[in-house]
């Protein structure tokens, strides 16, 4: 899907974007009335997506200011229009060269937005403090990664992936540990397929959804007289379907999971709540799972405008709850098409072939043609993504 302001190759290209001129966010519709369905609603269908670059967190240099000045706002775009094209190379023929999958030739760049931060609540623009289980929970986690790491290059060259990892020249004890609870995150450890990460399996997709440095974040917005779908058209083809259910009725009970929770909704005036409870515990949303609730505002703002605020909350995991605000603007539908296929899980010709070649590995060592599989890195990548200035 094309927008005028959603680009993923090339540095000329993004030049000229970077020089186009946008519309100031409701500059045009602030006094114009809600756009209506034929039977009354507030019409909030067709293709939105935002048209800028906005990190989740804030910079902590930001402190509590909540917007970039214009200034600042145009050497932010100059200062990682100089990134793009620039691939950080290592030693050729080492593992963190093989590595290198993606540089910023592959991501999307959009001019910087407004704000300096999605999050608008708390007041400094950052993810609450986690609870102290979910500090234990996430200290555990990566212990049991790092072990799996420990024999490689990655660990022996202090790489940023082997961080908080000790180098050990023998395969970790803990490799043929299960996890303790269901895998989302890739490891060094391809046994079966719930070993590699929700991604690499095309399963990433889910709300709250805030967009992703590859291909951008679009959703169509299709309403009937008592329910809504939106469909997500997000990353390298994750897309995925939700379904609100308007009917007034109560939750799923407990017991009953989805991947992308169960949406229940009700109009205030002329925005759309949405609450969303019952997420399965295979989903992970900045370590939230089941517990994962969702309380979202959708909010029409002029012809071409909407609002997305959504109220993050799990007090199993974070101190408090959060707020994120989104700022849509509608594409053309027309020029713009948002594809309905899974394409990533058709071309998803990569993850197998870990598979395969893990299986190759095995079988090598066992005839002693080569090292044992945990001394190689089958996990990390880092190299070619360049730092973003926005989250400085």
């Amino acid at each position: 899907m094309r927008t005028r302001l959603l680009l993923v190759v090339g540095v000329a290209v993004v030049v000229g974007a970077l020089a186009a001129v946008v519309r100031p966010w409701g500059a045009a519709s602030a006094e114009a009335d809600v756009p209506r369905t034929p039977w009354g609603e507030p019409d909030l269908q067709g293709i939105w997506t935002n048209e800028f670059d906005t990190p989740l967190q804030r910079a902590p240099r930001y402190g509590t200011r909540e917007f970039f000045t214009d200034e600042e706002r145009a050497a932010l775009d100059e200062e990682r229009l100089q990134l793009l094209g620039r691939d950080r190379r290592v030693e050729r023929g080492t593992e963190l060269d093989v590595a290198g999958a993606y540089n910023s030739v592959f991501m999307s760049m959009k001019r910087t937005g407004r704000r300096t931060s999605l999050i608008v609540d708390p007041a400094d623009g950052r993810i609450p403090a986690l609870t102290p289980e979910a500090q234990q929970r996430a200290a555990a986690d990566r212990a049991f990664r790092l072990a799996l790491l420990q024999a490689t290059e990655t660990c022996k060259n202090n790489s940023p992936a082997c961080a908080g990892g000790t180098y050990v020249p023998t395969p970790s004890p803990r490799r043929d540990e299960p996890l303790g609870r269901y895998n989302t995150a890739r490891m060094n450890r391809h046994y079966g397929p719930e070993d590699g990460s929700l991604s690499d399996r095309c399963l990433s997709g889910g709300v709250p959804e805030f967009g992703t440095a590859y291909g951008g974040s679009f959703r169509r917005v299709v309403q009937t007289p008592g329910g809504i779908a939106i469909f997500y058209d997000v990353g390298q083809g994750q897309g995925f379907q939700r379904n609100i259910v308007m009917n007034g009725g109560p939750h799923l009970p407990p017991q009953v999971r989805q991947w992308h929770g169960d949406s229940r909704a009700r109009w205030d005036g002329d925005t759309l709540v949405v609450d969303v409870t019952n997420f399965s515990p295979k989903t992970d949303f900045f370590g939230s799972r089941e517990n994962l609730h969702l309380v979202e505002r959708w909010t029409r703002t002029g012809p071409d405008t909407l609002e997305y605020r959504v109220t993050i909350e799990d007090p199993t995991v974070w101190t408090r709850p959060w707020t994120v605000v989104e700022e849509f603007t509608r594409q053309n539908g027309k020029e713009n098409r948002v594809y309905y296929e899974p394409r990533c899980h058709e071309g998803n010709y990569g993850f197998p072939s870990l598979l395969l070649a893990a299986r190759l590995a095995e079988q090598a060592y066992a005839e002693r043609r080569a090292p044992h599989p945990a001394l190689m890195d089958n996990a990390t990548d880092f190299v070619g993504v360049e730092e973003n200035p926005l989250g400085r």
